[in-house]
């Protein structure tokens, strides 16, 4: 799901994740349609939508949840 569908779905705007953000909403259209973020600046839109992003390594054999990004500001 791309991040302003995700947005949309947690029935949040630009302008008012913008606000919990700290920034203005041409940032967050900026956030929404870029191709590469920081990890930082990923979880904190996905924490400004109320949620916890997790990162997963998936093999065909296992499933390992990367924890090292975790202490991220």
């Amino acid at each position: 799901m791309h991040l302003d569908e995700l947005r949309r779905a947690r029935r949040m705007t630009q302008t008012k994740l913008a606000e919990t953000l700290g920034v203005n909403q041409g940032e967050v259209s900026k956030i929404e349609h870029r191709t590469d973020l920081y990890l930082s600046t990923l979880f904190e839109y996905i924490e400004a939508l109320g949620g916890t992003l997790e990162i997963r390594a998936v093999f065909p054999d296992s499933e390992v949840r990367i924890t090292q990004f975790e202490s991220l500001p």
